[in-house]
């Protein structure tokens, strides 16, 4: 996956163009994309589908010849969607233009301007204090044209006709862990989840952030029905603790899902409330639609220093980091597949395990006693109104634990799957 993520890094991306279409033709690589392009003009939603942008190249060249800015050599070094120009204007002319952080001067800050025709630079405030007075030259070589916005899905289809969404935001140019990490390790959970059965189906959806998410939910708001679940990826490939932001329905079997996936593999984490700022569980949340879709991360977005500059880069995404996230969210996606109700088919009084050969059943357990205990709370908790998440919730047992159980009591004729099931 860092491999991915290396290959990804330098390819110049913002919510429309080739560099977009670029990333997810690459992404075929690991599963068959859909390529979608929905033109200039069209309108999503209360939104229109701006003008198509590709950059070629942005310079900024200082009185003495030296070049302050060259999108050759980063790409964050112009401000994304900047209208094409070639001038010449003095110091005082050009500062308007010019974006920094005084706080932390060696980095660059990552800037838009999508719905408002401006151009700029961006560069470390320590050069952008030494600039000397002079004449500077401005050549930002773009176009801004009737086109289309892009957007990437893969559908991997299931027993059931309800969907699983995974949304990871694509639009953002060299930004390693806000945007590659979520759309590398979402299209890894892609492959994964295509290899195995499955009950249900899993729709992945690569788009611009924001207006992506509404130019999709805008031409799939007749089937959104079809999402029982959903997550956002983003921020998953640093070495901060574990957090999930809740859908605006709280309480969601996708929140419970997550939380208990986390409380298993023992990883330092948080959930937090929803709030309509983030990222696009804001768009699925939306009154209209209010969709089941959380937000799963490592650092939240604008929780970490690096958080849109040039330091989010591939020295702050690790690989360790990125395998921990995918495998957290394997496990989320085997609790969905495994959650059912079950009917204790021997429920006056506790039926005896031993001639059944349970115990000796469980007995490859690294922890047998967790194992009966696992049983013993399937068979008095199984009265078809509780499922195995809501036992794991209320034992603390791990659900690995409690499905195995499940399992085994199936086999010897003691639970039944719950007829609703």
């Amino acid at each position: 996956m860092f491999d991915w993520v290396e290959r990804l890094y330098p390819i110049s991306r913002s919510i429309t163009g080739e560099g977009v279409r670029a990333s997810l033709s690459m992404l075929r690589e690991i599963i068959p994309l859909d390529i979608h392009e929905v033109p200039t003009g069209a309108t999503v939603l209360d939104w229109v589908v701006p003008r198509e942008w590709n950059l070629r190249r942005a310079r900024l060249v200082g009185p003495d010849g030296t070049v302050i800015c060259d999108t050759d050599r980063s790409n964050l070094e112009v401000v994304q969607y900047s209208i094409p120009i070639q001038t010449k204007m003095t110091l005082a002319e050009l500062r308007p233009h010019l974006h920094s952080m005084p706080d932390r001067p060696d980095w660059i800050p990552y800037r838009t301007s999508y719905y408002n025709e401006t151009w700029g630079f961006c560069l470390a405030d320590r050069v952008a204090r030494s600039l000397a007075e002079g004449e500077y030259r401005v050549d930002i070589d773009a176009t801004l044209a009737e086109g289309s916005m892009t957007y990437g899905e893969y559908v991997v289809g299931g027993e059931s006709e309800r969907e699983v969404l995974i949304s990871a935001h694509i639009c953002h140019p060299s930004l390693a862990n806000d945007n590659l990490s979520g759309v590398v390790v979402a299209a890894h959970l892609a492959r994964w989840i295509s290899e195995h059965p499955r009950r249900y189906s899993y729709r992945f959806v690569f788009a611009p952030a924001t207006i992506g998410a509404i130019m999709w939910l805008a031409l799939n708001r007749e089937n959104v029905g079809r999402i029982a679940h959903g997550l956002i990826l983003s921020c998953v490939g640093d070495g901060g603790a574990f957090n999930y932001k809740q859908p605006r329905r709280g309480g969601a079997d996708i929140d419970r899902a997550v939380a208990v996936a986390m409380r298993d593999a023992k990883v330092e984490h948080a959930i937090k409330p929803f709030s309509p700022w983030g990222y696009d569980e804001r768009q699925y949340g939306s009154p209209g639609f209010d969709l089941p879709v959380g937000c799963f991360m490592r650092t939240p977005n604008g929780c970490y220093p690096e958080y849109h500059t040039s330091a989010d880069n591939l020295d702050l995404v690790r690989p360790e980091h990125l395998e921990k996230s995918l495998a957290i969210l394997k496990d989320v996606v085997g609790i969905l597949e495994a959650d059912r109700r079950y009917v204790n088919q021997s429920p006056h009084g506790e039926p005896q395990l031993g001639r059944r050969g349970l115990y000796t059943a469980m007995g490859g357990y690294a922890n047998a006693a967790e194992g009966q205990l696992a049983m013993l709370w399937m068979l008095n908790q199984s009265d078809g109104s509780m499922s195995m998440l809501a036992i794991a919730e209320k034992s603390g047992l791990p659900f690995a634990a409690l499905s195995a159980a499940a399992g085994a009591l199936e086999r010897a004729g003691l639970l039944s799957v719950a007829a609703a099931e």
